[in-house]
C-alpha cells in the first residue's frame, strides 16, 4: 500500500495524524496550522497590542517551553512588537523544580529573553517541601497553586510587564470545567473558559492555548526538537485534577472533539444575577495588600496556618509583602 499523502497540500508523504482533526498530513503543514491557529487565537481575542510588555511563566516543561517558543516565531513573522519575557517560580521542590529551571536557563540562551525566577521561600518563607512536610501530601496542590497565582503577579509587577502568558490548553480547561462541574462550584464555571482574565488589582494574564491540544504540543515539541524538561511534579499523583484528567482521556479516546465540546460548554455556562449578587466585594489583604474578598488574602490565611502549625517558629509577617511597584 503507498504512503499517504498529506491532506493538506497533497505533495508530501504524511508523518501524523492530527488528534485534534483526524487529518493525515507532513511534518511542514503541521507546523503551519499549528503556529496558524494560535495566532487567529490571539487576533480574534485581541490579546495584544504593540509595545505590550509581556511575561511567559516558564517551568520548563513542554506547555510553557512550546509556549515561548511560538510566541517568540510570531511576533517576528506577524510583528505584534511585544517586548517578550520570561518569568519562572521556584516552588522548591527538589529533584523536580531545581532540576526544571536549568531548562528554563537553557531557554533563555535559545530564544533570547530575559528571565526572572521568584522563589516560595523569598516570597513567604516556605518552601513547598517544607510544606509538605507540614501538611502531607493531601491537600498540597491547594498551597501551591494559590502561592504560585500570586507569585506570579508579584514577579510580573517586579520587572513591570503588562500581561503574562501561561501555557494552559485545551485539556488543561476542560479538565478544569469537569472539576468545577464536580465541586459544584458555579461561580467559577463563568470564568474557567475566559481566555483572559484581570482583577482590579492583577496583571492581564492570557492562555493562548486554549484551543491547542496537549498532544499536539507534545509533537510539536517533539518534531521541533524543544527543549524541555518532561518530569511530573512529584506532589501531583494525589492531586484532585488527576480524576478529571483519567475522565478526560477516557471520553476523548471515543470522541476526540470531547475536550472542545466540554470548553465550548463551559463557554455557554451564564451564571444567575442572584448568584453573582451573592458574590463578595473584593477588597485588599490587610496584611499585604493583595486583592481579596476577605480581610485575609488566601495565600496569607494559608501562611497563617503554617505558622499556627509551627508553633513559635512563624514566618516573620513582612515576608508577605504587597505589589511594591505601585499597583495597589
Amino acid at each position: 500500500m503507498p504512503p499517504k499523502l498529506c491532506q493538506l497540500c497533497n505533495e508530501t508523504r504524511a508523518v501524523l495524524k492530527r488528534p485534534k482533526t483526524g487529518q493525515h498530513i507532513c511534518r511542514e503543514c503541521f507546523y503551519y496550522v499549528f503556529e496558524t491557529e494560535i495566532h487567529n487565537t490571539i487576533m480574534e481575542a485581541k490579546l495584544f497590542s504593540p509595545g505590550d510588555r509581556v511575561a511567559i511563566g516558564a517551568s520548563g516543561g513542554k506547555d510553557s517551553t512550546v509556549l515561548a517558543y511560538v510566541m517568540k516565531v510570531l511576533n517576528e513573522r506577524y510583528n505584534y512588537g511585544l517586548d517578550l519575557h520570561l518569568l519562572s517560580i521556584d516552588e522548591g521542590i527538589r529533584g523536580y523544580r531545581d532540576d526544571s529551571l536549568e531548562t528554563v536557563k537553557r531557554n533563555q540562551q535559545q530564544y533570547d529573553m530575559p528571565l526572572k525566577i521568584l522563589s516560595y521561600e523569598e516570597l513567604y518563607g516556605w518552601s513547598m517541601d517544607r510544606i509538605v512536610e507540614q501538611v502531607g501530601r493531601k491537600n498540597n496542590c491547594t498551597f501551591c497553586g494559590v502561592f504560585r497565582r500570586q507569585a506570579l503577579d508579584r514577579g510580573a509587577a517586579n520587572i513591570g510587564v503588562d500581561h503574562i502568558l501561561t501555557g494552559h490548553n485545551a485539556d488543561d480547561i476542560a479538565e478544569t470545567v469537569l472539576m468545577n462541574i464536580m465541586r459544584g462550584d458555579i461561580a467559577r464555571l463563568g470564568r474557567c473558559t475566559l481566555i483572559t482574565t484581570q482583577g482590579e488589582d492583577t496583571i492581564k494574564r492570557s492562555k493562548p492555548f486554549k484551543y491547542v491540544y496537549e498532544k499536539e504540543i507534545v509533537m510539536y515539541a517533539y518534531f521541533k526538537k524543544l527543549d524541555y524538561f518532561s518530569t511530573e511534579c512529584i506532589y501531583s499523583p494525589d492531586a484532585y485534577r488527576g480524576h478529571a484528567r483519567t475522565f478526560l482521556k477516557d471520553l476523548e479516546a471515543s470522541r476526540p472533539s470531547a475536550i472542545i465540546d466540554i470548553i465550548h460548554s463551559g463557554e455557554a455556562f451564564e451564571v444567575r444575577q442572584e448568584v453573582k449578587a451573592k458574590a463578595k466585594a473584593q477588597t485588599t489583604c490587610k496584611r499585604c495588600g493583595y486583592m481579596s474578598s476577605n480581610e485575609l488574602c488566601k495565600a496569607c490565611s494559608l501562611l497563617e496556618g503554617l505558622e499556627r502549625g509551627m508553633g513559635g517558629l512563624a514566618v516573620v509577617r513582612g515576608r508577605c509583602r504587597g505589589l511594591e511597584s505601585g499597583r495597589r
